[in-house]
């Protein structure tokens, strides 16, 4: 992923503070929580999984960044309070590229709001288009998540392109 998608360029659509507590849901190489932990230098940033391999391998490249502010959870996030993380203690909720490939989307966006802060910050990014290198079937189409998070609660804030590929949307809580 960190090949065609430019994380930092990413990240700078968020309001960041050093200070933050974030999450990345379904964090597979986790290239998202490994640059947001370098910005959150003074808060947090869980990296959550179902694959407890990916959470290893992070933990071993944590290490080697020296970066001691990032915290592995294996879970299901399809699951009812699958984070396993308390009600409202984030700032920002990060869903890269996990909603194509979930039988249950709503229950992760759902999941994302649960443990979100009031004003809290959720960047979903997904492809836009089967082709090379993308999914063959399952697209979460940018209508489809609106309309989720909408139902939900949630408000949109800003919608945009990421390369050719994938579109991203953040919402707040």
């Amino acid at each position: 992923m960190a090949d065609f998608l430019k994380i930092d360029e990413v990240l700078n659509h968020l309001d960041l503070r050093e200070d933050m507590m974030a999450a990345e849901f379904g964090c597979g190489s986790a290239v998202f929580a490994l640059h947001l932990a370098k910005k959150l230098s003074k808060g947090r940033v869980y990296a959550l999984d179902i694959q407890e391999e990916k959470l290893s391998a992070l933990r071993g490249k944590a290490a080697v960044e020296k970066l001691n502010n990032i915290f592995t959870t294996h879970c299901d996030l399809e699951a009812p309070k699958g984070s396993k993380l308390q009600v409202s203690s984030l700032d920002i909720v990060l869903i890269p590229n996990v909603l194509f490939q979930s039988e249950n989307r709503r229950a992760i966006i759902e999941e994302a709001k649960r443990v979100l802060k009031t004003g809290g910050q959720l960047l979903v990014i997904d492809w836009l288009a089967q082709g090379p290198g993308g999914p063959k079937h399952g697209l979460a189409k940018p209508d489809e998540v609106k309309k989720i998070a909408g139902s939900l609660g949630l408000s949109m804030k800003k919608e945009f392109a990421v390369g050719n590929l994938h579109y991203a949307i953040i919402f707040i809580k």
